[in-house]
């Protein structure tokens, strides 16, 4: 089977894009002539009947070092991976194999057709002929009508900072254990997926495909349910200098609903920056595709280092709109919305 692209072509590329594209291959030379290999690293992802979109990235990492007793393991560490441009990744599934190939970034992320159970299952990765790497996508079935959509700063994971250091500090600097989970919001997020078990479990975030694994850690430490990630990729676009996380959400949200036209989504996010207006935007677009938007308030200390807080409560017409300052705030609204169950009732 020919190779595929797994993202669009574009014609004239931004300088600073260029300039990315070629210290990223003078650095992968280097570590090939060092005799380091590239890897496939793979994330969650999903589907429904007949096909699933497969997400990962390929990169030459460093070395593993054995770390000394004590020492915390920092984000940066995710970021030290050479990202290797237009590699061809092996996917297997179902005992059937299709090659891709990665973007610039050395990120897949693609459609494969594919007949798999409803829920979630196993499909593996390769690149170069080398061991296999296994990931998990959910298959959403025709019968499933309710979804959830999450953000992950000050959304699930408390940030504490102002804005333009958060994804710097939470990236490169902290220490993955050191991270807090928003109080109640793993308690929310996992009765939403006990009443409605069929139901797909996104985590949208404007955060780098590079935090993927400790994002994967952290939600598994502190017992969030699993859910495909929906991440983005820092640097230049073709035609700008930084890509446009506001874009990557509504994008996404948009992708979902005309890949799941059967599925009302729950939007939960936070009013530290664009959530409210993201989610407003989309439920105008998509009215019959939106059961809620939750929205976590941000304490005070929390909205001064925010640095501004998003629209005020300005849902679209017919569309619940909750907000409260934690999970159980958030659960005990949805529960007065009707779109969860109180404790105990069947």
């Amino acid at each position: 089977m020919p190779a595929v692209s797994s993202g669009p072509g574009h014609g004239r590329i931004h300088w600073f894009a260029r300039l990315e594209h070629r210290l990223h291959a003078w650095r992968e030379g280097r570590a090939r002539r060092r005799g380091h290999q590239p890897t496939i690293v793979p994330f969650p992802g999903y589907g429904g009947p007949g096909w699933v979109r497969v997400v990962g990235r390929v990169l030459i990492l460093p070395p593993r070092r054995r770390p000394r007793q004590g020492s915390p393991a920092r984000g940066w560490r995710s970021f030290a991976g050479i990202p290797v441009s237009s590699a061809t990744v092996t996917i297997h599934i179902d005992g059937v194999d299709h090659d891709v190939i990665a973007d610039r970034g050395g990120v897949i992320d693609t459609v494969i057709p594919a007949e798999l159970a409803a829920g979630w299952q196993t499909i593996s990765m390769s690149v170069e002929n080398r061991t296999a790497a296994e990931t998990s996508v959910f298959v959403v079935s025709d019968d499933t009508t309710f979804g959830v959509v999450c953000d992950v700063d000050d959304t699930v994971m408390v940030t504490a900072l102002p804005r333009p250091l958060v994804a710097a500090w939470n990236s490169f600097v902290v220490d993955e254990h050191a991270r807090m989970p928003v109080p109640g919001m793993a308690v929310l997020l996992d009765r939403l997926m006990t009443e409605n078990p069929n139901a797909p479990m996104v985590y949208l975030s404007t955060g780098a495909w590079n935090v993927a694994p400790t994002l994967s850690r952290f939600l598994s430490r502190h017992l969030f349910p699993r859910g495909a990630f929906l991440l983005t990729d820092w640097g230049p676009t073709h035609d700008r200098w930084f890509r446009s996380g506001q874009k990557h959400k509504l994008d996404n949200l948009r992708r979902l609903a005309q890949q799941f036209p059967h599925v009302r989504w729950l939007l939960i996010g936070d009013d530290g920056q664009h959530d409210p207006a993201i989610y407003t935007t989309f439920a105008r677009e998509y009215p019959e595709q939106v059961a809620g938007i939750a929205i976590r308030r941000l304490l005070p200390a929390e909205a001064v280092l925010a640095g501004a807080r998003g629209a005020e409560d300005t849902p679209a017409a017919h569309t619940p709109w909750v907000s409260g300052h934690d999970g159980a705030r958030l659960h005990e609204r949805l529960i007065e919305e009707g779109i969860m169950r109180a404790s105990g009732s069947s």
